[in-house]
């Protein structure tokens, strides 16, 4: 079952007068609930226009052409109003950032509370759900630790941790190993693979990191705001499960 299924995404954005960038062309995505998906290609390429219409933090252009479609789970995100898409955002997404976006002065356990408190939790049930994810990113130790006190693989997966805080269906990372070395990018991948395959949540990875792509279930290829072609990586397997974990 598609948990995102979009046809003719169109952006352009102005930046002045006489000088604007058309980011997405015409694109047509569909991504199955439980895929890894991996969208690729050089820089001004959408991608990250993408995953933002994805993430319902930007809306498609409706002038210049076919109307455009996107459904998320059979909604129609066309016709939601500002209040519905936040919602949504707040409660059924996950987002995981290259710059991390943690707030300095709060321990790492506050900083996924964040998540939680403004999807509507209680204080209480949000502080027990977000130790419970930095347990499950293998950071209950540093629970307490600020970032400045933590490396920047540890960031990442508090950020990680944040974004998986109100049990997402969908998880969107923009560049998510940008910031780390080759080491920590591999453990961050096979946290990544190891969710994805025991809780069965669909993560889309916006990278130019060609061993992140061949991490993934899938790569969507794109140049000049068009999807170029679409891979198929591999078929999961029972044993991605222990090799993420591994």
């Amino acid at each position: 079952m598609a948990v995102i299924e979009g046809r003719n995404l169109r952006k352009t954005y102005t930046l002045s007068r006489r000088n604007e960038v058309r980011a997405l062309r015409g694109v047509d995505v569909s991504i199955e609930a439980g895929e890894l998906v991996a969208i690729m290609g050089p820089s001004g390429s959408g991608k990250s226009t993408l995953m933002h219409l994805i993430g319902l933090l930007h809306s498609p252009d409706q002038d210049h052409g076919p109307a455009p479609e996107l459904s998320l789970g059979g909604r129609d995100a066309t016709r939601m109003s500002d209040g519905a898409r936040t919602r949504i955002r707040a409660r059924e997404m996950g987002f995981v950032f290259q710059q991390f976006n943690l707030v300095p002065t709060l321990t790492a356990v506050e900083n996924v509370m964040l998540a939680g408190e403004y999807a509507g939790l209680g204080r209480r049930q949000a502080r027990e759900r977000a130790i419970a994810r930095l347990t499950t990113v293998g950071l209950a130790e540093r629970a307490t630790h600020r970032p400045s006190e933590l490396s920047g693989g540890e960031q990442q997966r508090v950020a990680i941790a944040r974004a998986l805080v109100n049990d997402p269906a969908l998880v969107l990372a923009d560049e998510p190993t940008g910031n780390l070395d080759s080491h920590r990018s591999a453990e961050l991948l096979g946290l990544i693979r190891k969710l994805n395959r025991e809780h069965g949540q669909t993560f889309v990875l916006v990278t130019h990191d060609a061993e992140v792509g061949a991490a993934c279930d899938r790569i969507i290829r794109m140049r000049d705001g068009l999807v170029q072609a679409m891979e198929l990586v591999r078929e999961p397997t029972p044993d991605d499960v222990g090799e993420a974990a591994a």
